[in-house]
């Protein structure tokens, strides 16, 4: 063990850092978002992550404000808990020596460079499996690495080609952004999930592999119903603001003092629907009576339903919704939607640290019995790790 922080060590010994990916080394590449979050997921459950950054570090170090009570950029903070950071001169030859040793040693390496990049510097694919045959290789690109090699993969550009935009928005406004950058997320856990299948390759047959995934795929496969309804038609859907094509009524809807949600998904729903709002007769209107006929006259049920709701407050038709088994909520923020999971019980919220050097992170979502994700250090300032070594392995790993 080379790492300047006597605290990895003692992490080691002390097994909290034991997972279910426990003695798995990953050489992360990765940089920004897609890469970093695949790589914290793993770390979360104890894969040795040794993140590789050049001097200047991952770019979302310098994208603030804003900032944490330590004054680190929330952004790089929210997908890199739990690594370990090496700043690397690939263009110098001893930076350049050490990143190939990190990656000629580990289990996975992931990089998410355009193509080409990492072949100019001897570590491709091919170059690292020549002395690494078990590795597990994840590139992740935005447009693959045939035609679309040469474009710049970042999210709101994917989300414009992609499609999302177009059914995203108000009819008839311009077409909007999801208010996070999704096609990252999405295709970091596209990369996780092919990381793990070809961990477990591996372990059958002893031989590694390539993964691959780009945004632009991620997304077409995201787009579920409204790909599979453009391929069957022929018509691109529209954009509906936040009314579903095929359910009604399935939108945000105005009360008295704040929006909510009510999203009614058959018949009864929409009976019980209709008592609670009072005005019963609305199941048996022709104009509405299936789910159907609700789509077709959606403005005027629209109208009708928020007629109703400016009587009360969000909060007392939720209520009264969910206690006749309507699915409703309210329009919640950030701040209201954390509070929310919070009294469900979900624990969204997890602590690195203690007393006054506690932080508090999104919990990983992904929920294990007997071998739940583990939260042990807080993101790495840049080369904080410098001439790291990999830990000390638990057990074996995915190699023989």
């Amino acid at each position: 063990m080379h790492a300047r922080r006597s605290d990895d060590e003692a992490a080691v010994s002390s097994g909290a850092s034991a997972g279910v990916l426990a003695g798995v080394r990953v050489a992360d590449f990765s940089r920004v978002l897609a890469g970093p979050y695949a790589t914290m997921m793993l770390a979360d459950f104890g894969a040795d992550v040794v993140k590789i950054e050049s001097p200047a570090g991952d770019d979302t170090r310098h994208w603030r404000p804003p900032v944490d009570a330590s004054g680190r950029a929330t952004y790089f903070g929210s997908v890199n808990r739990n690594k370990r950071s090496v700043a690397l001169d690939l263009t110098d030859a001893a930076g350049l020596a050490e990143a190939r040793r990190l990656a000629a040693s580990a289990d996975v390496v992931i990089e998410n460079f355009r193509p080409g990049v990492m072949d100019r510097f001897g570590l491709s694919y091919d170059e690292v499996r020549a002395s690494n045959p078990g590795v597990v290789y994840c590139s992740i690109t935005g447009f693959g690495t045939g035609e679309g090699a040469a474009l710049a993969g970042y999210d709101l550009l994917v989300q414009a080609v992609g499609g999302l935009m177009s059914i995203t928005g108000a009819p008839g406004g311009e077409p909007a952004k999801a208010g996070v950058a999704l096609v990252d997320v999405l295709t970091g856990q596209n990369a996780v999930t092919g990381i793990l299948l070809a961990l477990r390759e591996c372990e059958r047959t002893g031989h590694g592999q390539r993964v691959e995934v780009n945004l632009l795929h991620g997304l077409l496969s995201a787009l579920t119903n409204q790909a599979a309804s453009t391929l069957a038609t022929g018509t691109p859907p529209p954009r509906l603001g936040n009314a579903h094509p095929s359910i009604a009524p399935y939108a945000v809807f105005h009360a008295d003092d704040r929006e909510l949600v009510i999203a009614v998904g058959n018949d009864k729903q929409f009976r019980a629907l209709a008592g609670v709002l009072g005005v019963p007769t609305l199941a048996d209107d022709a104009r509405f009576a299936g789910n159907v006929d609700r789509v077709a006259h959606r403005a005027e049920l629209t109208a009708l339903i928020e007629e109703r709701l400016a009587g009360a407050s969000a909060a007392h038709w939720v209520e009264a919704l969910s206690s006749a088994g309507v699915p409703a909520g309210l329009v919640n923020d950030v701040a209201e939607a954390i509070a929310f999971g919070e009294a469900l019980g979900l624990e969204p919220v997890a602590e690195i640290g203690a007393g006054a050097a506690t932080s508090r992170t999104i919990a990983n979502p992904i929920g294990l019995s007997a071998s739940p994700a583990v939260y042990r250090t807080p993101p790495p300032a840049l080369d904080e790790h410098a001439g790291a070594d990999w830990h000390p392995t638990p057990s074996k790993g995915p190699h023989p």
